[in-house]
């Protein structure tokens, strides 16, 4: 077994083909001055046609994943259009007289190299960018055929070096079963895409990989625990095809609870909403039974493009969004970036804790002009639906305040220039730091709803980076240090009469469900795939129960003691059910 990083999850059983490197051997080749102009062109017109075959990409793979994920071919475009990346190819041919393939070819290789050296993943990923947009230019300068996959075959699993955007975009998820390839992050483009598209995924296997795969063998594949196997035996192939059936049954069974109300049966309602960044997961959550959105992440609004995006376009996918979830809540969060979060073409300062600088509403109430842009466009949505305005990463009374300010501003302009909305829209913070939570009674009295972000609330509290490998495993969401923040919070809602929900990772978590009926919270938001998982469970939990749990995990010393009593908790309720 091959232990890689799980991207998408899914189990998927089939035959590997091996995708050949979409790269090709450029020999020096030598001009004169008098051929300069003719090179000039043929980088020029290479340009113009790997543009318009982006394009058709974006077309093509629109009617499959959404518009928002084309975006990516935003951040290609741009790369080709990009001066610095014309002036190194042109430089290389005036200064050492070198035919427009070669300078493309040592262009590329010069800005992969430099962004390869960066000790930034990010960065990386775009580096895999650049090689996928020079390849493509190479390949119109070169007259050579793009690498196809096969589609009269019987579906595979598709193996690669990297997989960039380009080549996943003509993959049809009918012929692809699932996907391996030896580099590569969760975060990188194809992961997103590759996660819309509902395809397995594990990446970076190639340090545990001994021999290459060959096209044809037996591969297993679990992009969930990120497991590869190669040329399993037969008992783990029977394993994987029980798990794959069991997995697609259970998806099935529950299908039937989409539309039941999520009420526990002594009565208490918990609004189960969804965390999205696209249209896409969207309609996933909706076909779940979700009661609405409470986290529109807005960022991917802004990534993969070479400019921030107008109010009008901005304002056309908050609409559209409200109008999808006819009358349910959508809560958007306004524009949270830096941190592990970049974009292209907004140069932000290279900092030693980027996740404890400039970011999120700090980058807001410094740019009020592109916050400014952002809050009109949800002001003009808000009449087509239940929209609600959330700030993220606050830890002062005086962010929300000045905040608030840039908010009436913009409702003024709306106000003079005819332009309706919504005057009582809900305004909400996230509570994920510890000042806030320590001042949540003052916050309170700021705002209409709270929305605690469990992931980056774990992060500060414990001063633990999930991402680092060396110290992921004090990354603790059941700390009793967080247990006690997550009760100070909620009374301080309470005590204020606004409502409070959940929206991180910990929302989702079965085993924390009778922490939020104990707490009575109002709504948890999640991952539109854990929807149907969450709301199983909920039908059969009892709130009385689940408060008399939660007086015992205050009491709790350690996370295991935590750990412990919701696991016997879970288990008592599954041989209860099991027992009718």
């Amino acid at each position: 077994m091959i232990q890689g990083i799980g991207a998408s999850s899914g189990i998927a059983i089939g035959k590997a083909f091996v995708l050949p490197n979409w790269e090709w051997e450029v020999p020096d080749q030598k001009i004169d001055v008098s051929d300069f102009a003719r090179e000039f062109e043929r980088v020029y017109e290479g340009i113009r046609t790997s543009k318009h075959e982006i394009e058709q990409i974006k077309d093509e793979l629109r009617e499959v994943v959404g518009s928002e994920e084309t975006h990516i071919f935003d951040a290609h475009i741009a790369i080709l259009d990009d001066p610095v990346f014309m002036n190194e190819i042109q430089g290389i041919i005036q200064r050492q007289y070198k035919a427009a393939e070669v300078a493309v070819k040592e262009a590329i290789d010069h800005f992969v190299t430099m962004f390869d050296l960066l000790d930034d993943d990010y960065m990386k990923e775009r580096a895999l960018d650049i090689k996928d947009v020079g390849n493509r230019l190479l390949k119109h300068l070169l007259g050579v055929p793009e690498v196809t996959l096969p589609s009269d075959t019987q579906p595979f699993i598709l193996i690669a070096k990297e997989l960039s955007p380009s080549q996943l975009a003509h993959i049809n998820p009918e012929h692809v079963l699932g996907i391996v390839t030896l580099a590569g992050s969760t975060t990188s483009h194809s992961s997103i895409m590759a996660r819309a598209l509902g395809i397995p995924l594990v990446v970076g296997v190639e340090p545990k990989l001994k021999e290459p795969i060959i096209t044809g063998q037996t591969i297993v594949v679990d992009g969930g625990a990120g497991h590869v196997f190669i040329d399993p035996d037969e008992a783990v192939i029977k394993r994987y095809n029980d798990l794959h059936d069991k997995l697609a049954e259970e998806k099935k069974k529950l299908q039937h609870i989409a539309d039941r109300l999520s009420v526990t049966p002594d009565g208490k309602a918990l609004r189960l909403e969804a965390n999205i960044s696209s249209i896409k997961e969207l309609e996933i959550a909706l076909a779940s039974g979700a009661n609405g959105v409470g986290l529109f992440r807005t960022e991917f609004l802004y990534m993969d493009r070479n400019r921030f995006p107008k109010e009008e376009e901005q304002y056309e996918v908050y609409r559209s969004v409200a109008e999808k979830l006819s009358g349910e809540p959508l809560v958007i969060r306004t524009l949270d970036i830096g941190g592990d979060k970049q974009l292209d073409y907004f140069e932000l300062p290279e900092e030693d804790n980027p996740f404890l600088g400039y970011r999120a509403i700090r980058i807001s109430l410094d740019r009020k002009d592109l916050f400014k842009t952002q809050l009109r466009a949800i002001l003009r949505a808000s009449v087509f639906g239940q929209v609600k305005l959330m700030y993220p990463l606050i830890s002062s009374v005086n962010e929300v305040q000045a905040a608030n300010a840039v908010l009436k501003e913009a409702m003024e302009e709306l106000e003079r220039e005819g332009i309706p909305y919504d005057r009582g829209i809900k305004v909400g913070i996230m509570i994920e730091v510890p000042a806030a939570v320590m001042i949540a009674d003052l916050l309170a009295q700021e705002v209409d709803f709270f929305s605690i972000g469990t992931n980056d609330l774990v992060q500060f509290t414990l001063a633990v980076d999930r991402m680092n490998e060396e110290i992921s495993h004090l990354y603790d969401p059941f700390h009793p240090a967080l247990m006690r923040m997550l009760i100070q919070t909620v009374e301080a809602a309470k005590k204020y009469g606004i409502t409070v929900g959940v929206c991180g990772e910990l929302a989702g978590d079965l085993r924390a469900l009778p922490i939020w009926l104990g707490l009575d919270v109002d709504e948890i938001s999640m991952s539109a795939h854990s929807i149907l998982l969450v709301k199983e469970r909920l039908l059969g939990t009892h709130q009385k129960e689940s408060r008399l749990l939660l007086q015992e995990l205050k009491a709790c010393r350690t996370s295991a003691q935590v750990i412990e009593k919701l696991e016997a908790f879970k288990n008592a309720l599954d041989t209860r059910t099991a027992n009718g």
